[in-house]
C-alpha cells in the first residue's frame, strides 16, 4: 500500500534536467531556493556518469523520492540518460504513487506529445542509432506524450525568480499532505477500498463525481475514507480530508473554521480572508474553480456544512472526487448522490483477526477458552469500535476477569462505544427520539407493520420516524421485522435507564424487577410513558388495583402471560394501545372521563366488562375476540339487531378468521355507539 512505499522514501524532491542548458542559471537557484526550506532535494551530476549503462543508484533516487520534477528544456530530449530517467520517473507514478510534475522551461507541451522542433531532432538521431522502431524509442516517446499532459510550471520569457518561489511554495504544499494515519491495525479494509476505488471512477475527468460512506457510528466509515485518500491523493492537483466536520462546526455555527481549513490546505489561503460563511463559499467557488482536488468531508451530520464547502459539488473542476462520510442517508438524497457506499460490519474471520490483534498481546503466555472468545464476537456482532474497545478491556486478563467483563457489557456497553453510538440519538428530533428508544426497549424483532400501527397510536409520527432512523443506520428492516445492532439496543436501554435510579421515574419499563415492583405498588408516576412486558412463560404477578392510576402520561401498555387474581385494575384514561394476553379473571376498568384507547387486545379477559364502557370507536381490535364481541353485541342491541344479519355477520369473520392466522391487531372491525 501506499503508506508502506512513502515511508522508505530518502529524498522530498529529484530534479531531472539537462545540465547544457540550466545547470548554472535556473537550475541552481531552484535547487538553493528548496534547500533553504529544508526540502531533500537530489541532483544528478550529469557529467560524472560513465559509460552506457543506466546507474543503479540514480534509479534508486528515483524510487526512493515523494516527488520528481523534469526541466523539459530545449536540448533535454537529446539526452538518452535523462530519458531513460523519464520513463523511470513516469513508471513510478504509476507503480509507487509518485508525485511528477514537468517543468515546461521554454519549450510548450505539444513539441514532446508530437515530437517537433528541437525534440523532432532529438528523436530522428535516436531512430537512426537505435532504429525506428526499437524498443526504446518507442519507450521514450510514449513517456514524452505522458508526462505532457501532467499538470506543472510553464516558463517562457517571465520572470524566473518568481517561478521559482510559486514553485517552492507548491512543493512545500504538497509535502505537507502527510499520508493519513488510518488504523492500528487496518483489518478487514482492502475489498471495500477495492469496490470504493471503482465507484470513484479514477480514469474519468468529464465531470466532478461524489461517494457517500454511508454507516452506523463506530462501522470503520471514517478508517475506510482514509485509507482510501492515503492511496489515491497523489492523483490530484490538490487534496483536503476536513475530519470530524459534525463537531468541528458545532451544530453549524462554526462553517467558517472548516472554509478556512479547506482554502488554506489546497490554495495556502490567509485565513483572515474568510470573514463569514458567504464570503467563504465565494472565496471557494472562485478559487477551486480550476483545481482538480480529492476532498474527503468526514462526519458529516447538516444540510448547511454541504452548502457551505461544496454546494452541490460543481464549484470544483472536472475530474475531482468528493467522499462524504455520514450517519444521515437522507444528506446523500438531498445532494442528489447516487454512489453510496454502505459501510457494514466485518465478517467473522475478519472480526476474529481485529479482535484478537487488541486482545492478545504478543508476550501473552496463557490461554483464553475459545467459548469467551466467541461471546466477545457475538457481543460486538462486527463493529470495529466495539472490537477495539472490548479487546483493548480483555487485554491481558484471565478468564475469571473475561467471565465478569462480559457479563456486564453484557448489560450496559462500555462508555468509549456508547460516546459514539449516541451521536446519531442526539441528533434526532422529539418524535423520532421516541420512537427509537420505543424500538430499543420493546419492540427490536417485531412486525414493522404492527410495530407501525402501535406507533401512530400514540401520536407518534410513524412513517417518516421509521425512514429517519433506517437513515441514519439506527434501525434496519429484515423480512418485516425492526432489527438493531446489539449494541445500539443496549445504548438506548440506557438512555432510558439513566433517566433515574428509580424505575418509577423512568419513561419506559421492561425489565422484569422494575415492572413487578411498580405495579405491585401505587407508586407509579407521571414519568412513565410505556410499559411492555412479555415474559416467555405465564406468571403471576400481585398488581395492585391502583398500581396506573398516577401514570398520567401513561400511552401504552402491552402485557403477555401476566396473570393476576385480584379486583379490578383501574387503567388511566391517556392510554391509546392496550394488549394484555391471559387477564382472564381481571376487569379493567377506565374512569368515566373521556377515553383515548385506539387499540385494543385483550383476549381471555373480561370482554363484555371492558367494551361496554366505551361509547367511542375502535381503531385496531383484536380478531381473535371480534366473536365474542358480536355475541354482546347482539345481546346488548337486542332489540334492533336481527338474528340473521348477525349470523351473516358471524359467518364473515370465521372466513376472514380461517384465512389468516396472524390474528393480531388489524383494522378491519369498528365498534360504533356501543351502549348500556
Amino acid at each position: 500500500m501506499a503508506s508502506s512505499l512513502k515511508s522508505k522514501r530518502t529524498y522530498h524532491v529529484f530534479l531531472s534536467f539537462r545540465g547544457e542548458d540550466v545547470r548554472n542559471n535556473f537550475l541552481g537557484h531552484l535547487y538553493r531556493a528548496l534547500d533553504q526550506k529544508g526540502i531533500y532535494t537530489y541532483v544528478d551530476n550529469e557529467e560524472l556518469r560513465k559509460g552506457e549503462q543506466i546507474d543503479l543508484a540514480l534509479m534508486k533516487a528515483i524510487e526512493e523520492s515523494q516527488i520528481a520534477i523534469i526541466v523539459f528544456s530545449k536540448d533535454y530530449a537529446s539526452s538518452w540518460w535523462c530519458l531513460e530517467e523519464l520513463v523511470k520517473i513516469i513508471d513510478c507514478k504509476k507503480e509507487r504513487d509518485l508525485m511528477v510534475f514537468p517543468l515546461f522551461y521554454k519549450v510548450e507541451p505539444r513539441e514532446l506529445r508530437t515530437p517537433r522542433g528541437s525534440y523532432r531532432d532529438a528523436m530522428v538521431k535516436h531512430e537512426s542509432k537505435y532504429g525506428k522502431d526499437s524498443k526504446e524509442v518507442k519507450r521514450w516517446e510514449k513517456a514524452l506524450s505522458d508526462a505532457s499532459y501532467l499538470s506543472g510550471w510553464p516558463l517562457k520569457d517571465g520572470d524566473e525568480a518568481e517561478l521559482i518561489q510559486k514553485i517552492v511554495m507548491d512543493i512545500s504544499t504538497h509535502l505537507n499532505r502527510t499520508l493519513l494515519h488510518v488504523a492500528m491495525h487496518p483489518v478487514g479494509i482492502h475489498s471495500p477500498m477495492v469496490t470504493l476505488k471503482s465507484m470513484l471512477n479514477l480514469e474519468s475527468d468529464d465531470d466532478v463525481l461524489m461517494v457517500g460512506l454511508w454507516g452506523q457510528g463506530g462501522i470503520g466509515k471514517t478508517t475506510l475514507a482514509k485509507a482510501v485518500y492515503n492511496d489515491i491523493y497523489n492523483q490530484f492537483e490538490n487534496s483536503c480530508f476536513l475530519a470530524n466536520v459534525r463537531e468541528v462546526s458545532k451544530d453549524c455555527k462554526d462553517l467558517v473554521t472548516l472554509q478556512k481549513k479547506l482554502l488554506s490546505e489546497i490554495l495556502a489561503l490567509k485565513e483572515g480572508l474568510v470573514s463569514n460563511v458567504d464570503r467563504g463559499i465565494n472565496l471557494i467557488q472562485e478559487r477551486l474553480c480550476h483545481k482538480k482536488v480529492l476532498l474527503i468531508l468526514d462526519d458529516v451530520n447538516d444540510l448547511k456544512q454541504l452548502c457551505a464547502l461544496v454546494g452541490k459539488g460543481k464549484w470544483l473542476h472536472n475530474g475531482s472526487r468528493i467522499i462524504v462520510t455520514t450517519r444521515d442517508k437522507h444528506l446523500l438524497t438531498y445532494l442528489g448522490i447516487d454512489q453510496v457506499y454502505k459501510v457494514t460490519e466485518l465478517n467473522y474471520n475478519d472480526a476474529r483477526e481485529l479482535f484478537s490483534k487488541h486482545a492478545f498481546p504478543t508476550h501473552q503466555n496463557f490461554t483464553i477458552k475459545t467459548d469467551l472468545v466467541d461471546r466477545a464476537l457475538d457481543l460486538a456482532k462486527g463493529l470495529p469500535l466495539a472490537l477495539e474497545v472490548l479487546g483493548s478491556l480483555l487485554c491481558g486478563r484471565r478468564e475469571d476477569e473475561w467471565e465478569s467483563a462480559l457479563d456486564d457489557i453484557s448489560t450496559a456497553p462500555k462508555k468509549g462505544i456508547n460516546d459514539v453510538l449516541k451521536i446519531s440519538y442526539d441528533g434526532l428530533e422529539p418524535n423520532e427520539k421516541e420512537i427509537f428508544l420505543h424500538i430499543a426497549c420493546f419492540f427490536k424483532g417485531w412486525d414493522s407493520e404492527y410495530v407501525k400501527k402501535i406507533l401512530d397510536s400514540c401520536d407518534l409520527k410513524a412513517v417518516i420516524g421509521l425512514k429517519i432512523l433506517v437513515e441514519r443506520s439506527l434501525i434496519r428492516t429484515e423480512f418485516g421485522e425492526l432489527q438493531m445492532h446489539d449494541l445500539i439496543q443496549l445504548m438506548g436501554m440506557d438512555i432510558v435507564n439513566q433517566e433515574s435510579d428509580d424505575p418509577v421515574r423512568r419513561s419506559r419499563l421492561w425489565q422484569h424487577d422494575d415492572v413487578v415492583d411498580v405495579l405491585s405498588s401505587d407508586m407509579g408516576t407521571r414519568a412513565i410513558k410505556a410499559i411492555v412486558f412479555k415474559p416467555f412463560k405465564p406468571i403471576e404477578m400481585c398488581i395492585n388495583p391502583n398500581a396506573f392510576t398516577k401514570m398520567g402520561r401513561l400511552r401504552l401498555l402491552i402485557l403477555h402471560n401476566v396473570r393476576d387474581f385480584q379486583g379490578p385494575i383501574c387503567l388511566p384514561n391517556e392510554l391509546r394501545w392496550v394488549e394484555w394476553t391471559g387477564c382472564a379473571h381481571q376487569i379493567l376498568e377506565f374512569s368515566s372521563r373521556p377515553k383515548k384507547l385506539v387499540g385494543l387486545n385483550i383476549s381471555e379477559g373480561n370482554i363484555p366488562g371492558v367494551v361496554k364502557q366505551f361509547k367511542v370507536r375502535f381503531t385496531y381490535i383484536d380478531l381473535f375476540i371480534i366473536y365474542f364481541i358480536c355475541i354482546c353485541i347482539s345481546i346488548i342491541c337486542s332489540s334492533t339487531l336481527k338474528e340473521g344479519v348477525f349470523l351473516c355477520f358471524r359467518n364473515h369473520l370465521f372466513d376472514f378468521f380461517q384465512n389468516d392466522t396472524n390474528f393480531l391487531l388489524y383494522n378491519i372491525f369498528t365498534c360504533s355507539k356501543i351502549g348500556i
